[in-house]
């Protein structure tokens, strides 16, 4: 999603995961030159680093909220569905206990007109409980077999209708809670989006103008942050053919965290990211929209979901979830069809296309698009992770 975060001391990197420093450059200028611009003379200005936590958080928490939104959606039609059977399974289960009513009620009547006082079976009809009909032991004795079997089919079909029935009940105040969760995260992700608009509509032209020379400078060190990355990946890919020809073990790449070096990928893995990456491929253009999951429209884990589908894996819905999913590596042996997770709180994802590039669902207002996994910043990265 967007390309921000919180700001923070940079930690140090482990395993591949890299802690997050500051936020998106071009998101920082657009908050900076809107309040610059509202400034009267001689007022004291906000930092860039000021205006860039605010505009950053702005979009971080509707990144948090989306997720919440995505969490949220799935586990309301996982809720609804289940709520939809157990109504499904009442109504059957009370056509059962119906059909065993009427059959008691058969003995009862056949009892009333042969002048048996009060009938047997219509005791159990004026139970209120299955406990009650439990405990007329005595009555069941005098009973014929035919009668106890109407009896046993009739209790059986009272405990489970008011069993089933009180499922159904609890499954339903568990819907309208998941339902009252999508409405909040939808409201707070409309808002926080909202905000963030209302800052960039103040910018001037003259503004534009420098945001997009500042987004200009980003994309370039981004382009060279990831042929540098590419760099190491064909040395360690040469370290490992030349050890192969000589009968050794594969050797740590070059540029690796200090860790021993993740074994390669296997040939399956290679052809389901194939599969994976085309389909991201052809999504490219498409827009971003919060909560999407295609097929015209994606989210940045709706995107991930969706490629690895295609691939035949079934990915959860959630970055949250996503990013235990598969096999954390770190950044510099990162292959094709890896998930790229970024920020502290693992709130947007791209796929690994190689040659430190990634095939993501940015942010609000943009489209599916081929990047640099340095987009944001080498901190950026929280971790690789190998799903299949």
């Amino acid at each position: 999603m967007a390309s921000h975060r919180k700001s923070r001391t940079p930690g140090p990197r482990v395993a591949g995961i890299r802690t997050p420093a500051l936020a998106t450059a071009a998101l920082t200028s657009v908050a900076l030159l809107s309040q610059t611009a509202e400034a009267a003379p001689g007022e004291d200005r906000p930092s860039l680093e000021e205006v860039e936590k605010k505009v950053g958080d702005l979009y971080r928490q509707a990144e948090s909220a989306t997720e919440k939104y995505n969490a949220a959606k799935e586990k309301t039609g996982k809720q609804r569905k289940r709520v939809d059977t157990l109504l499904d399974d009442v109504a059957k289960r009370t056509q059962k206990l119906n059909e065993a009513r009427s059959e008691l009620g058969s003995y009862a009547a056949a009892q009333y007109r042969t002048g048996a006082g009060m009938p047997d079976t219509a005791t159990f009809l004026l139970a209120e409980t299955p406990q009650d009909i439990f405990d007329q032991r005595q009555v069941l004795d005098r009973m014929t077999g035919r009668q106890k079997a109407a009896v046993d089919d009739y209790v059986t079909q009272q405990t489970e209708t008011m069993k089933k029935r009180q499922e159904a009940t609890e499954s339903l105040r568990t819907l309208t809670e998941t339902q009252g969760d999508l409405k909040t995260a939808k409201a707070t992700v409309q808002k926080k989006l909202a905000d963030a608009r209302e800052l960039l509509s103040k910018l001037t032209a003259e503004e534009k103008a420098r945001l997009a020379a500042i987004e200009k400078r980003k994309q370039e060190e981004a382009a060279r942050k990831a042929a540098e990355l590419a760099r190491q990946q064909a040395e360690q890919e040469q370290a490992r053919e030349e050890a192969a020809q000589q009968g050794g073990g594969a050797s740590e790449g070059a540029g690796s965290t200090g860790s021993t070096e993740t074994p390669p990928a296997d040939s399956s893995y290679g052809t389901k990211a194939e599969k994976a990456i085309s389909f991201a491929r052809a999504q490219i253009g498409k827009p971003y929209v919060w909560g999407a999951t295609g097929p015209g429209s994606y989210d940045c884990s709706g995107l991930t979901q969706a490629a690895w589908k295609a691939a035949g894996v079934s990915l959860p819905r959630t970055t949250y979830d996503q990013v235990n999913a598969g096999t954390t590596v770190p950044v510099s042996q990162a292959q094709p069809g890896d998930l790229v997770f970024f920020y502290d709180d693992v709130t947007h994802v791209g796929i690994y296309i190689g040659n430190g590039m990634m095939i993501h669902a940015p942010k609000p207002g943009t489209y599916v698009r081929e990047e640099s996994i340095y987009y944001d910043g080498d901190s950026a990265i929280h971790s690789i992770v190998r799903p299949a």
